[in-house]
């Protein structure tokens, strides 16, 4: 086979640089461990929380397309998405307070609470104490 041959002008032309790649931005820190774990659990339930769901509509679609609505079973499907999406909160809520900085912690549930809150988030109870809110 006959290769064909290159004039010799264009072997002395000058080589192309390589187009120098844009640099990457930088990167945030690192979040501390303890970040990394709450993301890790809220990760989780947020995943737990979202199948429970489609699981729990795809429930009473089925029983509703045969005409067999169970509440019962519907009920303790409803319950115990209640529960998941109470921790996840609880957890939301603590990733928040790491943020902006917790006040303090419930007396009644333990749940963390801003400074500017008056109740928990998560119980209602009151956060200001009876002699202050007199």
């Amino acid at each position: 086979m006959n290769r064909p041959r290159i004039p010799e002008k264009l072997r002395q032309l000058p080589q192309r640089k390589p187009k120098e790649q844009p640099k990457a931005p930088p990167t945030a820190p690192a979040p501390p461990a303890e970040n990394k774990e709450l993301l890790a659990q809220r990760d989780r339930l947020l995943e737990k929380f979202t199948v429970m769901q489609a699981d729990l509509g795809g429930a009473f679609y089925e029983m509703a397309i045969r005409d067999h609505v169970r509440l019962d079973v519907l009920t303790r499907k409803a319950a115990e998405l209640q529960r998941v999406d109470a921790e996840l909160l609880a957890v939301e809520r603590l990733l928040e307070i790491e943020r902006a900085d917790a006040a303090g912690l419930c007396g009644s549930c333990g749940s963390p609470y801003g400074a500017a809150d008056r109740f928990c988030p998560q119980c209602g109870n009151s956060l200001v104490p009876a002699k202050a809110a007199a």
